[in-house]
């Protein structure tokens, strides 16, 4: 007669892999590859966002290069009007054939600036993107030796104030972009007695001297917010020393706060709350 013995107890590791066969084992899945997003389109989708607040439905881009700021604002949203203003011949062919199809995008061959006439532009060696009517100082070749300029152009400059009424239209709510390299205040000084229908800037504001008697971050926010009655948004970071990786430059964003959102307004005292 042979006598069985009962089977001592499982160890805890069989035990565990028949519970997982009983239940149907679940196999984590690998994340999903994120498809690669635009660089900056956050500070784009926020900068948009600003415009839809503040009802803006003309953006005028000065110092617009190949249209890269243009296509960016479609990309994230924008559906307004916007008038580019770029007075290199090469990179104005690139911004023409973005706008091409967009009967909302017009180009106009002019720089911006105090005064109207002829004005000599440095060319940068970046494709004419840190190209400035400015000498470019030392700290910025050493910081970026590719923007080193190649040579000069003699462009057509105007005022913003003696091209308003053909720019724009009875009711728009304008926002100037500017990004013309130490220029700032020439161009902002420009808009004369239309300075007050600018509804918001985005302009340029190095933190230490980049370029020859270029307006610095302390001056740009004295001309936004003293003589345009404007208010910071935000700032975005620009130009970054790769040697110490100190920033020496960005992009500050102010609008004119005209109208009070009422769920920020704070009833007097004494009334009842709404």
């Amino acid at each position: 007669m042979t006598t069985e013995t009962a089977p001592g107890p499982r160890p805890l590791r069989a035990r565990a892999r028949a519970a997982v066969r009983r239940l149907g084992a679940v196999r984590p899945r690998a994340p999903r590859p994120r498809a690669p997003r635009h660089p900056g389109a956050e500070d784009g989708a926020r900068l948009v966002q600003l415009l839809r607040r503040y009802e803006i439905d003309l953006v005028l881009d000065v110092g617009a290069y190949g249209g890269a700021y243009g296509a960016m604002l479609r990309r994230c949203g924008y559906q307004g009007r916007i008038v580019s203003f770029e007075p290199l011949r090469e990179p104005r062919a690139e911004l023409r054939l973005r706008a091409a199809e967009d009967p909302c995008w017009s180009v106009l061959p002019y720089a911006l600036g105090e005064r109207t006439g002829p004005l000599t532009l440095n060319v940068a060696g970046d494709a004419g993107v840190s190209s400035s009517a400015l000498a470019m100082l030392p700290r910025h070749r050493a910081a970026a030796p590719h923007t080193a300029y190649t040579g000069t152009r003699s462009v057509e400059a105007h005022r913003l104030d003696e091209l308003w009424e053909r720019v724009t239209a009875p009711g728009e709510r304008v926002f100037l972009r500017v990004a013309v390299q130490g220029y700032e205040r020439e161009v902002l000084r420009g808009a004369g007695a239309y300075a007050d229908e600018i509804v918001g800037i985005q302009a340029g504001a190095a933190l230490v001297p980049l370029y020859e008697g270029g307006a610095g971050f302390d001056e740009v926010l004295a001309v936004g917010r003293g003589e345009l009655g404007l208010s910071l948004m935000s700032v975005r970071p620009g130009l970054v020393d790769p040697r110490d990786g100190r920033l020496l430059g960005c992009e500050v964003v102010l609008l004119r706060e005209d109208t009070p959102d009422p769920s920020e307004q704070v009833p007097p005292q004494g009334a009842p709350p709404a």
